[in-house]
């Protein structure tokens, strides 16, 4: 049962980690400062979460030291950042888009 518990460690902290960061997105109404540090930001909330979990509930990471727990946490909040990504590249681009209106790659 320990194995199924340590598997699925690292998609319950990205998620975690999904949510807290769409809720300080709403928070701080999409600055575009905050949107620079989302990877940073994650990654610390993984780790935060990931050393909670090492400490609070013993094997349910499957790291040996609070370090490896640390390199969990943070490639599990990163996790959630890429999860971000692949479903905002999946979502039908809006025809504001599709016109460069609101794309600033066009800009010079």
């Amino acid at each position: 049962m320990e194995e199924y518990i340590q598997l699925i460690s690292v998609p319950v902290i990205a998620s975690i980690v999904y949510g807290i960061i769409g809720l300080l997105k709403t928070a701080t109404k999409h600055n575009e400062t905050f949107m620079k540090l989302i990877p940073l930001v994650s990654a610390v909330i993984g780790i935060v979460c990931s050393v909670i979990a090492f400490y609070a509930i013993p094997g349910y990471i499957e790291a040996s030291n609070v370090f490896m727990a640390i390199v969990v946490g943070a490639a599990s909040g990163l996790s959630a950042t890429g999860t971000n990504q692949i479903i905002k590249q999946l979502k039908p681009k809006s025809k504001e888009d599709d016109d460069g209106k609101n794309n600033k790659q066009g800009e010079c």
